[in-house]
């Protein structure tokens, strides 16, 4: 076994996973395959770039993606640091300039005296580890097949799809109003507010629209969490209004009442000079996304800095494939991270990451390695996609449901409260497992500029 740890992919779970194994002392060859051989979806050859939203969803720790994130914090994540450096403006919900963040990561990987970064497209798993294979869900063919020979299980695989962006100059300010849902956190969001008629109108454009040719997906093989949203429009006329242009908690001050439907923005950078379309992941093509969505009141004449689109990820049957430790069975110095384990979100990719870096480090030095408790979110999740149901496995993002139940001495919990004594709980726990594990929390001030 080499004392070099090999790490394939410089996304999010690999950048995490070199930051934390450098951090331990070991010295960590990081492959990515940028410039040199783009993928669907990148536009840089920056480490940890977003691909698709600029949010990590929400910042509060009682929900179960801000209990993540808020776990990730307390084990010195690379990632959380520069995300927290870089944030912009989303009210609760925790958003970033892509750009910034990416190049603080780059910058702090590339000048991290244990790390080497290498510009080399990687096609065959290494032979003898620790390795970590983190190339995420659009994994070259090339070595997604050398991954196939290795493990001899099917792979699975789905579309995910990216929003559009818009000129933050190019928004009709008169149309629209800016509020958090429910006023929470900073009033952040641009909210195109429509009335039924002009919902209407929208929803019978959308369904007609022309998709692009390369979009031949089945809609059963789309992760619910990031349905393109011509798929959520013909489920139903009020589908959308239920799900991402739902109002609740939006009232418009010019009228002092709920619209029908709100489409909202989100800042994409900390000049507030880009806004996404929240929810509005697409396969349009980019003439009938400039025909249907400037049909959205405030964005008649949008000027569109990025459109729509859809692409195939790669993902591993986790339960039949993975241990909860982020080892393949059968061959333990080899580790997989990201979405590729069939984690589904940002944070969970950093997290699955943050557990191969440190796991291959521990196994490197003899030590025991480290399975999360099922009370904290990362344990719950890396139980999860180790343990479902093989035939029907998918994509998971960090929820709540993944948690064991809490001891409520028979009376029942309101949700709100529910949501807090499960963070809690995981929080206390987490401390607990980091004192008797004696794990080192060694990301300090890592992304501060040079």
């Amino acid at each position: 076994m080499r004392d070099t740890i090999v790490i394939v992919g410089a996304g999010l779970a690999g950048s995490e996973a070199a930051w934390q194994a450098a951090q331990r002392g070991v010295r960590v060859i990081l492959y990515e395959m940028r410039p040199l051989k783009m993928t669907a979806a990148h536009k840089t050859d920056l480490c940890a770039e977003l691909v698709c939203s600029n949010s990590l969803k929400s910042n509060d720790p009682t929900t179960a993606h801000g209990m993540l994130k808020e776990e990730l914090r307390r084990l010195g994540s690379l990632i959380m640091e520069a995300a927290d450096a870089t944030a912009v403006p989303a009210g609760q919900a925790l958003a970033v300039d892509r750009e910034q963040f990416a190049g603080r990561v780059t910058e702090a990987l590339t000048r991290h005296p244990n790390i080497e970064l290498r510009r080399e497209e990687v096609t065959q798993i290494p032979d003898s580890g620790p390795a970590i294979i983190a190339s995420g869900p659009l994994t070259s063919q090339p070595l997604a097949r050398a991954l196939f020979r290795i493990t001899g299980s099917e792979y699975m695989f789905f579309y995910d799809a990216i929003s559009p962006i818009v000129d933050a100059d190019s928004i009709n300010r008169d149309k629209v109003f800016v509020a958090s849902r429910y006023d929470k956190g900073d009033a952040a969001y641009i909210n195109c507010p429509m009335t039924e008629e002009e919902y209407e109108a929208f929803y019978e454009a959308l369904i007609s629209a022309e998709q692009t040719l390369h979009a031949d997906y089945d809609p059963n093989e789309l992760f619910e969490g990031c349905l393109p949203i011509e798929i959520i429009a013909r489920r139903g006329k009020e589908t959308m209004a239920h799900g991402p242009l739902k109002p609740v908690g939006l009232v418009d001050p010019r009228t002092g009442e709920m619209p029908y439907a709100v489409v909202q923005l989100r800042p994409e950078n900390q000049e507030l000079t880009m806004y996404n379309l929240v929810g509005f992941q697409t396969s349009l093509t980019w003439g009938e996304q400039r025909r249907v969505f400037r049909m959205i009141p405030g964005l008649e004449r949008a000027e569109f800095l990025r459109y729509g689109a859809v692409h195939r990820n790669t993902y591993v049957n986790a339960p039949s494939l993975l241990a909860p430790t982020n080892q393949l069975r059968g061959r333990d110095d080899l580790f997989l991270a990201g979405q590729l384990t069939g984690v589904e979100g940002y944070v969970e990719s950093t997290a699955s990451g943050w557990l191969a870096g440190v796991n291959a480090v521990r196994l490197l030095r003899g030590e025991q390695l480290l399975v999360f408790p099922r009370e904290t979110m990362l344990g719950a999740l890396m139980y999860y996609i180790t343990t479902a149901d093989a035939d029907n496995f998918q994509p998971m993002n960090a929820n709540f449901g993944l948690l064991p139940p809490l001891d409520s001495g028979g009376r029942k919990i309101p949700k709100r409260e529910r949501k807090a004594l499960y963070s809690k709980r995981g929080l206390k726990t987490l401390a607990a497992f980091i004192e008797a594990k004696n794990i080192a929390v060694v990301a300090t001030h890592a992304c501060e500029p040079s």
